[in-house]
Parts: C-alpha cells; sequence; structure tokens
C-alpha cells in the first residue's frame, strides 16, 4: 500500500502553507482585520510557477496574461486567502505549537523519508533552508492542531480494520526489484540546445546533427566503458556513482532507487532490471534520460501487506482525510463570514477568471463563455 507518508507527516494539504515572512505594509489583499502583501505573493507564486512543467518561469513571468501563468496566479491568491483564513481561526482558538511539537514533527519526517542527511539533500535540491522548512512545519503543525480541535478527529483500530477489508486492492504489491544505477546524461535535444547556447556562430541543421551524434557516441563510449569495469569488480559502483552518475536524486545514495514496480520506471529500464539476476551488473541501458548502467540488488515476489504492517499508515490515512474535511469546513463556514477586499483589483479571482476564460476562448473558438454562460442558466 502506498499512502503518501511524508504528506501524511507534512500535514494535511501541502497547497494550504507557503513558508510567508514577516507582513509588510503593501497589502494587496485585506481578509478581515489581516492582510496578504506583495512580497508573500510574490514569493508563492515564484514557487508555484517553477513547479510548473510548461516553460522557463522567466518566460511564464513574461507573459501574464497567459493560460499558465493565469492558471498558477489564480491557484496562488486562493492559497493565501485560505492560509490567512485558517490563520486566523487558529488565533480565534489560541492554538500554539511548542518548540516540542517542532521537533517531535520533524523527527517524524526524518524517519520517513530515510534520515537526516536524506530530508537535507532533498531541501537542498528544492531550494528550501532548513529554517524556512522548520517554519512552514510549524504552521503545518498548527493546522493539524486547528483541524483536530474543529473536527474532534478520532480513528480505532477497528475504523483501521474496516478500511483494510474494504479496500484489498490498495494491499496487493506486486513483483518488485531494488537496484541502483549510473546514469550518463544523454538526451539529444538536450544537447542540442547546449551545443546551439555555446556556439558563437549559427549552426546548420546538419552540422548540429553531426555535433549531437558525435556527443552520443561518446556518452555511449563512456557508459560501455564503466560498465565492463564494474562488471569486471561490482565493489567499486558506489565510487564510480559519485564519479559519473548524473542523476542527483539517487546519486548521493550510491545510485540505489530503492525498491520498485516494474510500471514505476521507464519500460527500456523496467525490461532489463526485471530480467536480471540478483548482484549482477546489466548491460548499457538506453531510455530517453540517456545510458544507465543498473546494479540489480534484490528482488521481492508480490504479496499481500499484512493488517498490522498496514495499520499505522492506515490510520495516518484515515486521520489526514478527517482533517482535511475539518478544514475544508473551516474554509467554507470562515470564507462566507469573511470580509475580503482586493486592494489591487488585479489579484481578485473574478478578474483573473475572466482573463482566463478570454484565453480559453482563444483556444476553443469561444466555447468556454458559452459553457460558463450555460452554467449560469443551469444554476
Amino acid at each position: 500500500m502506498r499512502f503518501s507518508k511524508l504528506l501524511a507527516t507534512l500535514a494535511v494539504s501541502a497547497i494550504l502553507f507557503t513558508g510567508c515572512g514577516i507582513k509588510d505594509q503593501n497589502a494587496i489583499i485585506k481578509v478581515n482585520k489581516g492582510a496578504i502583501t506583495q512580497s508573500e505573493y510574490d514569493k508563492l507564486m515564484d514557487q508555484s510557477l517553477a513547479q510548473v512543467p510548461f516553460g522557463k518561469p522567466e518566460d511564464l513571468k513574461g507573459n501574464k496574461d497567459g493560460f499558465f501563468y493565469l492558471m498558477t496566479e489564480q491557484r496562488v491568491v486562493n492559497q493565501l486567502i485560505v492560509k490567512e483564513l485558517l490563520e486566523q481561526e487558529a488565533d480565534k482558538r489560541g492554538i500554539k505549537v511548542s518548540g516540542k511539537d517542532v521537533d517531535e514533527a520533524m523527527k517524524k519526517v526524518i524517519d520517513q523519508v530515510g534520515g537526516r542527511d536524506r530530508l537535507m539533500e532533498v531541501l537542498k535540491n528544492n531550494g528550501v533552508s532548513v529554517s524556512e522548512f522548520k517554519k512552514d512545519l510549524k504552521s503545518q503543525v498548527r493546522m493539524r492542531k486547528l483541524a483536530q480541535a474543529a473536527g474532534k478527529i478520532s480513528v480505532t483500530d477497528k475504523d483501521c480494520e474496516n478500511f483494510y477489508k474494504q479496500n484489498p486492492d490498495k494491499f496487493q504489491n506486486p513483483d518488485k526489484v531494488r537496484a541502483a544505477h549510473i546514469l550518463i546524461a544523454a538526451n539529444p535535444y538536450q544537447l542540442g540546445e547546449e551545443i546551439k547556447s555555446k556556439s558563437k556562430e549559427k549552426i546548420s541543421d546538419k552540422d548540429l546533427k553531426a555535433k549531437v551524434d558525435a556527443k552520443m557516441a561518446e556518452k555511449k563510449a563512456l557508459a560501455e566503458k564503466i560498465d565492463k569495469e564494474l562488471k569486471a569488480d561490482k565493489s567499486k559502483f558506489e565510487t564510480y556513482v559519485k564519479k559519473y552518475s548524473e542523476d542527483p536524486g539517487s546519486a548521493a545514495q550510491g545510485g540505489d532507487l530503492g525498491f520498485f514496480a516494474k510500471d514505476q520506471m521507464v519500460p527500456e529500464f523496467s525490461e532489463v532490471a526485471f530480467s536480471a539476476k540478483p548482484d549482477t551488473i546489466s548491460d548499457v541501458v538506453k531510455t530517453q534520460y540517456g545510458y544507465h548502467i543498473i546494479y540489480v540488488k534484490d528482488r521481492r515476489a508480490a504479496g499481500i501487506t499484512p493488517f498490522e504492517k498496514a495499520k499505522t499508515s492506515i490510520k495516518d490515512h484515515l486521520v489526514m482525510e478527517k482533517q482535511i474535511k475539518a478544514l475544508d469546513d473551516l474554509i467554507i463556514a470562515a470564507k462566507k463570514n469573511a470580509k475580503i477586499e482586493y486592494v489591487d483589483e488585479q489579484y481578485n479571482p473574478e478578474v483573473i477568471q475572466k482573463k482566463l476564460t478570454k484565453q480559453m476562448d482563444k483556444a476553443t473558438g469561444g466555447q468556454a463563455s458559452k459553457v460558463k454562460e450555460q452554467e449560469k442558466k443551469s444554476k
């Protein structure tokens, strides 16, 4: 069963928490007696744009009437309003978080991500400082306490047993393999872009292809050299990972990918990993990411997770569901009674939605507006 342990630990709904800094006087939205500032908006917007898979953040910011920018902006504004409303509700109820509460939450995160070093790596890869993370964690612990106070949340052993019996498919585990790998990154498109960016003169398509092909051949030759040497001496694998691997996610773990099911990796990678015997080095495998040398370490046969082993995850999941429901109910009630003033109208969700509809109309020949009108008539 694969509940999100990290989500269960970090709490309730990650979209509610933004790690905002101290408020300044530059308010763009007033929420009751509180305010959302320009700096809070800018920080969350930058973080959110960095996660959009379509285009670079700087390109998206260069077109503030673009579809993906507006979709992100709409979500960010809502997140900030929701966060402010929940913080105000927590203030009303006198909910506080102690240093001990944060330390316990931090310990749980460390245990579940696989140790302090692994957490530090994750934070570094995402550009988050330890102090920022602890600040966010404190907010999240406070929201869990708020949900508990509002929903009087309780999950019994019987609740866990019932969930286990009613969801048998969630506890069926497929065949799994544990493997480590070394990646020699080699994507023709990316190589082409790098070559063009470094060239002082314009390169013809023919010359560019020749240069890319030469670079791909060079990388393949390196992968084959590494593969041959490791087949002769597997004990060098972790040393070679540190020296050669271009997969930052696994390199810090000696290339270890942990146990994974066949459908969790790209087909070319899985086919080789699942056909190899444990404690063997594969031939070089080419995928869309480049050339891999795979070290298959172990196999785990398909089976069913017993209730006692799944119980903790089930309880975390059920508690989290109830916390989300409690906070959702609080948000709905708070929004009905809230006084929300958009100091700068460009951040008004209605204004953003009109711009979005205009963009969708361009893409659909006016269908978006027609759907909106039909929705209004049906209400």
